[in-house]
């Protein structure tokens, strides 16, 4: 069984599938692995790096994928006219792709897999089980994405966050308010308090409120019996009714003239980002203020983020950067690659040497978007 892990190609990504450490674990498991020459190179990886770990490194695609069994990646291949090159066309009929495909986005791709007769494995659909949590990329992603969320603001931010108590005189450590206690928002209120700041928190979830408190943040929710379903078996926040986001985002205007930092992490799978913070509410922020708006990417928390961009309107910088953990990417690389491991690794049968997806898994089937020419994911098969 041969494993191809190929280089990123989409715009800013410098993440990459596999380190030498899980190149060693899967040669180890009887796998043989192939590496796509320079791969690595944005997550500091050299090739020689990969070789010494045991695998091969190849300049071709057509060497590369043409007998690849599993083909890893961060992002979906690239289709035909989406770059210089179309990806897909170069994998092996029956083989199995493992990525972040983004499916609510990008429907017609899975189209695409099917038809190119690939089993599409999209990992940001591994449930939030206790035997998935070391598969889950979604949660290994966000916590840097969070952490980083803190810095990018530092960044821009032209005070300091902690209290300092000189000699001549004293500063008043910055005011962070996250909106969303998810993974991202948890590491941001972690690192945000680590720093000396003075944190709150949101989130649509009463079960936060308990996480928020034992970081050492202040937890701002209104009160209604709707927050009792506001989350969905998988974990994830539910879109609120017209009434409670009416009530919520009056709460949150009025907590958001006191802050200095706002970190958006709110996200609901396969819809837009709920708007959090409006034109209105950017123009209450005091000068020097700083959004970091982690949900950019499915069109923002906030009414005036630019995708891709950092603006200042009256003010106020409103950080929109792409892919946060791709800014990270030595520390992404590796959170990510064992998460693939662990996937991988229960399908292996050690006695016959052979790698088989277990149909009767959960987790396979809550992945699995194509499957034997076939789209297989209830929520894309028609």
């Amino acid at each position: 069984m041969k494993i191809a892990v190929m280089k990123e190609r989409r715009e800013h990504e410098r993440r990459v599938a596999a380190t030498p450490e899980t190149v060693k674990k899967f040669v180890a498991l009887g796998f043989r692995v192939a590496v796509e020459a320079g791969a690595g190179t944005a997550s500091r990886i050299n090739d020689a790096d990969y070789q010494a770990a045991g695998a091969v490194i190849e300049s071709d695609l057509t060497a590369l994928l043409s007998d690849a069994n599993i083909v890893l990646k961060v992002q979906r291949p690239l289709l035909a006219g989406e770059g210089d090159v179309d990806e897909l066309a170069f994998f092996k009929r029956g083989s199995i792709l493992l990525a972040v495909l983004s499916p609510y986005t990008n429907t017609a791709a899975i189209y695409a897999y099917a038809a190119a007769d690939v089993t599409a494995i999209s990992l940001e659909f591994v449930p939030r089980i206790t035997r998935a949590q070391s598969m889950d990329v979604l949660s290994s992603q966000s916590n840097l994405a969070g952490y980083r969320a803190v810095l990018e603001a530092i960044h821009v931010f032209d005070r300091a966050m902690p209290m300092m108590m000189t000699a001549a005189g004293t500063i008043a450590p910055a005011r962070v308010m996250v909106l969303g206690a998810g993974v991202a928002g948890l590491q941001a209120i972690a690192t945000a308090k680590r720093l000396g700041a003075i944190v709150s928190a949101t989130d649509v979830r009463a079960a936060s409120k308990e996480q928020v408190e034992s970081l050492g943040g202040k937890f701002v929710m209104v009160e209604s019996e709707e927050i009792a379903n506001a989350e969905t078996a998988g974990g994830y926040a539910k879109e609120m009714s017209d009434d409670y986001k009416r009530r919520q985002a009056e709460l949150v205007a009025d907590t958001l003239k006191k802050q200095d930092i706002v970190i958006c992490t709110a996200l609901i799978p396969g819809r837009r980002a709920p708007v959090l913070i409006t034109e209105e509410m950017v123009y209450s922020m005091r000068p020097g203020s700083v959004i970091v708006d982690l949900a950019a990417e499915q069109g923002g928390n906030c009414a005036l983020t630019k995708p891709g961009e950092i603006v200042e309107i009256n003010g106020v910088s409103i950080i929109g950067v792409l892919n946060i953990p791709s800014r990270l990417s030595t520390d992404a690389s590796a959170l990510y690659s064992k998460n693939l491991l662990n996937y991988i690794t229960p399908h292996l049968y050690p006695e016959t040497n052979a790698f088989k997806l277990n149909w009767h898994d959960e987790i396979v089937l809550a992945s699995a978007l194509t499957h034997a020419g076939e789209i297989v994911h209830p929520a894309f098969k028609h």
